[in-house]
């Protein structure tokens, strides 16, 4: 089928909850995907950061087909050896201890949430609060968009679940005095935000929230949904500032492609999840786990963080030329290969006079054009892009 075909049946038959590009991608190979009638594009959505190793890898080629031969899905009634692997090597390169398989970034705030208001009830004296930040965005739950801190993704479903408040980000007083004694029982938030428009906060803020929540005994949840699993240069995010969470939230590049969220959790909070307290049908089964477990080895002895540094800076550095050049380039801003840049004007058109020259970039808080592309991209690839970008900014 060609574009055209494909279009008009996704019209006509599956739920209008995107806003999709007038394309219907088919194939996928390293950084570049294909689209229905054969056109080439370059890109730097990855998926919205899940591709993190590349369309197609080798290595998630062959976890996928050596799984799919022996297990492909068993009940979570019965142990899981990929399972069990993944979460030993998770919590062997992090501060965690336990780990809880699901299949989404929501699915694994949702946990982190219900992981958090047990914790509260049974060592908090009954506190349940979560506490999030303004712009944050934490999924598309009822309880994880309560918790989101951007209106429009929460309008029309009133009323919401209580216990959710939001704070300015990156402002310690604020968050200290919305702390509520008697209910509050966590802070939520994402080490650099990056739906709302790849927001990075002081050096000491993160550090500051974990003293806070020391002081306060409660707890520390970071959402790195979309900045974890080597995103930034580190495996986890919180590792570039020398602060530790209670709870940490993966989903997106830790499947490879395929669905996969994980809640990590020191030993001590993970005893409030009991057996039958909390459950995924889905979370963690063989298939998904063993291209968890691909991903993981590769990140880690591929290479792939060394070159996330370097192609981020080679990156970073071609996008500060283009500001340098037009006056509508507000800032540039990122960490590793999670880059935004800030106009003066909606990103919107450039998005698509993006896409029509073969190179798909994504625009979030309406104004920021964000760079997330395969954390195994080139400089020949990354010099492409950046000469796309400066011909429709040249244009526009």
């Amino acid at each position: 089928m060609n574009n055209q075909r494909i279009l008009k049946l996704t019209e006509k038959y599956v739920a209008r909850t995107y806003a999709r590009f007038p394309v219907a991608l088919v194939r996928g190979k390293g950084t570049r995907v294909w689209d229905a009638n054969g056109k080439e594009y370059l890109d730097f959505v990855a998926g919205i950061a899940v591709v993190s190793l590349g369309h197609s890898h080798p290595a998630v080629v062959r976890a996928i087909e050596r799984q799919a031969r022996k297990l492909i899905h068993v009940s979570n009634l019965y142990h899981i050896a990929p399972q069990s692997e993944l979460a030993r090597e998770l919590c062997r390169h992090s501060f965690a201890n336990r780990v809880f398989f699901c299949n989404s970034g929501a699915e694994a705030n949702e946990a982190a949430i219900k992981l958090a208001r047990r914790y509260g009830g049974e060592r908090l004296g009954g506190k349940y609060e979560v506490l999030s930040v303004h712009n944050s965005f934490h999924g598309r739950t009822l309880a994880t968009l309560t918790a989101t801190g951007q209106e429009k993704v929460r309008a029309g479903y009133d009323p919401l679940p209580p216990g959710f408040r939001q704070v300015p980000f990156n402002d310690l007083r604020s968050m200290e005095e919305a702390i509520d004694e008697r209910t509050t029982a966590a802070i939520l938030v994402e080490p650099i935000q990056g739906e709302g428009g790849v927001v990075i906060p002081d050096k000491d803020y993160l550090q500051g929230l974990r003293e806070l929540c020391d002081r306060k005994n409660i707890l520390l949840i970071f959402d790195e949904v979309q900045v974890g699993m080597g995103r930034t240069g580190k495996l986890f995010a919180y590792e570039h500032y020398g602060v530790e969470p209670d709870i940490m939230t993966l989903a997106k590049a830790l499947g490879g492609g395929l669905p996969l969220g994980a809640m990590l959790a020191r030993e001590e909070v993970a005893r409030s999840f009991g057996p039958g307290t909390h459950a995924s049908t889905f979370g963690g089964n063989p298939l998904a786990c063993s291209v968890g477990l691909a991903v993981l080895k590769t990140l880690l002895q591929g290479g792939v963080l060394k070159n996330c540094v370097k192609m981020g800076k080679f990156l970073f550095h071609g996008l500060q030329e283009l500001q340098r050049r037009f006056p509508s380039i507000r800032e540039v801003r990122g960490k590793g290969l999670i880059i935004g840049m800030e106009l003066e004007r909606e990103g919107s058109k450039i998005v698509d006079d993006c896409l029509r020259e073969g190179l798909l970039i994504n625009c979030t808080a309406h104004k920021v054009l964000r760079f997330i592309p395969p954390l195994t991209i080139g400089k020949k690839d990354i010099e492409m892009g950046l000469a796309i970008l400066e011909k429709v900014l040249a244009r526009q």
